[in-house]
């Protein structure tokens, strides 16, 4: 069989319905093949990074890798970001590049390049890839292709890159598929169980800490009987947003350097801590972690380095996620637990003390209000994509998720330009299904050439463009630290009015700027004629709001700005 089209006939086996890509010549055997040999979709980006971004989404929601292609050269570097992004958040993800033939290849000689676009991806991706492989012969290619797929998915997932040269494409394959031996998952001992078990029942004021490894092995389900069992309330970081519906009455909040403030303060004095798939890193607890160790921690994740690594004192559980829950419910099955209605209250009344809303005093539209608006009439979403910035901090603290809704962002890239293209490959992930995009006007101009990719597959994507007419986040950080002067975030910036540019794409647009338009916004959205294609609506923010609540650098968690004042220069 022809290499290419093995490759081909593999993906389709292993559950890909679409690929995302910009073609080149290094891959053109493989579009074709895929193109006649499968029933898989090509979905052709404007950008390689937007592929990639694609490609993440698409293997966050599914669970099955993504898959983005890209040529030899600035085809398969203009992925790097996105890879980042996958090994970084946790997503599987496949990446195929094309490569210029063997013979034209420089080896080992002295010379930069001898092939048109040669470029040895190989050696750039090694620090952000789980595993990368260059095939040296087509019959290596079946073995790599599953153990790239296994690899993908197991442990903490992550992304793999398997680089292609053209001729090796061409070739005809001889050697069957291999059979590899499934991947056992970590579990925790009974020892470790029974000693959660007994410091619940002791604990006053218990929390359960919740990050991305919960969603990424696919336990929500265990982590909710867990909540049920043991009537612990929740706080989750960034890229765990969705993992708790928001009217789930073990809901806290959002934690972190912009987290709910009063979801900081219960982080910061529950006195006994269980993390399930969180890194613990600085944007979660702040740079105190003397802080954290006072209390008990139980720290649950499936790569043993993320354990003790900034927060010393954790009692580590090498598990995994999944497994670690289930495991627990099912050792306490006949077990009752009190629930600690004292710590309850007491986080319900910092809640009303300290409402999102009443955070940002802005002129015009407040952004926190927008989201609370935006969830409450937006039933038919299935997703939100947030990018990078204000706007991304503003969403997670006041989205309100339903229990079939997901949330999406660059979390440990902290990737601009994210959410457009993610958005492509979140709404194919969910059949065609509506998701919401928000993005700051700095973020849209770095992928904005994707608004044609929605408008040619008619997806139904809404763009939300929150205006603030300059870089809002890094804004607030020269008020802090360079006496307002805003070099490139606000002088020498600029953007266009982006209602006019999605007219352009042939996407219905409109813009708001009062308070009192956000409700009929909204709405508008999802009217008869919108619900089911693109549409963008452009939020005017006045450029001098700022992102509050947020942690002061050197400060405990549970002290934000603006009533804690920054004393020296933030850690980047």
């Amino acid at each position: 069989m022809k290499a290419s089209d093995y490759i081909a006939k593999f993906l389709e086996q292993k559950g890909v319905k679409y690929v995302f890509e910009l073609s080149g010549g290094m891959i053109t055997h493989l579009l074709d093949s895929l193109n006649q040999k499968t029933a898989i979709n090509i979905v052709t980006m404007h950008h390689e990074q937007a592929a990639a971004f694609a490609a993440d989404a698409y293997g966050r929601v599914t669970g099955i890798p993504g898959v983005a292609l890209a040529t030899s050269g600035p085809g398969a570097t203009n992925l790097i970001t996105g890879i980042g992004s996958c090994y970084f958040d946790s997503t599987p993800a496949v990446f195929i590049t094309g490569q210029v033939n063997r013979h034209e290849q420089k080896g080992d000689r002295n010379i930069r390049q001898l092939g048109f676009q040669e470029t040895d991806i190989i050696s750039m991706v090694k620090p952000i890839t789980k595993a990368c492989y260059k095939v040296e012969h087509q019959d290596d290619l079946p073995l790599i292709l599953e153990e790239a797929f296994a690899i993908a998915v197991e442990g903490r997932p992550g992304p793999v890159l398997i680089d292609i040269p053209m001729d090796v494409q061409r070739s005809a394959i001889t050697v069957p598929a291999p059979n590899l031996d499934p991947i056992v998952p970590l579990t925790p001992s009974a020892e470790v169980l029974e000693e959660i078990v007994a410091d619940i029942h002791n604990a006053q004021r218990p929390l359960l800490l919740v990050g991305r490894g919960v969603r990424s092995a696919f336990a929500i389900d265990a982590m909710k009987a867990f909540i049920e069992k043991t009537n612990v309330p929740v706080i989750t970081t960034l890229l765990a947003v969705d993992a708790i519906e928001f009217t789930h009455p073990s809901r806290v909040g959002f934690i972190g350097s912009y987290g709910n403030r009063w979801a900081n303060v219960a982080f910061g004095e529950c006195d006994l801590l269980i993390v399930v798939g969180s890194r613990l890193d600085i944007r979660q607890t702040g740079a105190d972690t003397k802080f954290f160790e006072n209390r008990k921690i139980y720290h649950i994740d499936c790569e043993p380095g993320e354990i003790n690594n900034r927060v010393k004192g954790c009692v580590p559980v090498v598990a995994d996620a999944k497994k670690f829950l289930e495991n627990f419910n099912e050792f306490t099955i006949t077990e009752e637990f009190v629930k600690p209605v004292l710590w309850y209250n007491y986080i319900n009344e910092l809640r009303t003390q300290w409402p999102d809303t009443k955070e940002l005093a802005p002129n015009g539209i407040n952004p926190n209000v927008f989201m609370h608006s935006l969830s409450k009439n937006s039933p038919l979403a299935k997703c939100y994509i947030a990018d990078v910035g204000s706007h991304q901090m503003w969403t997670a603290q006041s989205i309100e998720l339903a229990e079939d809704q997901l949330f999406l962002t660059s979390a440990g890239m902290g990737a601009m330009g994210y959410a457009l293209p993610a958005g492509i490959g979140a709404s194919f992930a969910l059949d065609r299904q509506p998701v919401v995009t928000i993005i700051g006007d700095g973020c849209m101009q770095i992928n904005i050439q994707e608004l044609q990719t929605i408008s040619r597959n008619k997806l139904p994507v809404k763009v939300i463009i929150m205006n603030n007419k300059n870089l809002g986040m890094i804004r607030q950080f020269q008020d802090s630290y360079f006496e307002s002067r805003y070099q490139s975030t606000y002088w020498g910036y600029s953007a266009p009015d982006f209602e006019k540019v999605a007219k352009a794409y042939e996407i219905n647009s409109i813009t708001i700027s009062k308070e009192e338009e956000i409700e009929d916004a909204v709405k508008w959205m999802w009217n008869d004629t919108n619900k089911d294609a693109p549409v963008l609506l452009q939020i005017m923010i006045d450029p001098y709001t700022n992102t509050y609540p947020k942690i002061a650098f050197g400060k405990p968690i549970t002290e934000m700005e603006p009533f804690a004042k920054p004393i020296e220069m933030e850690s980047t």
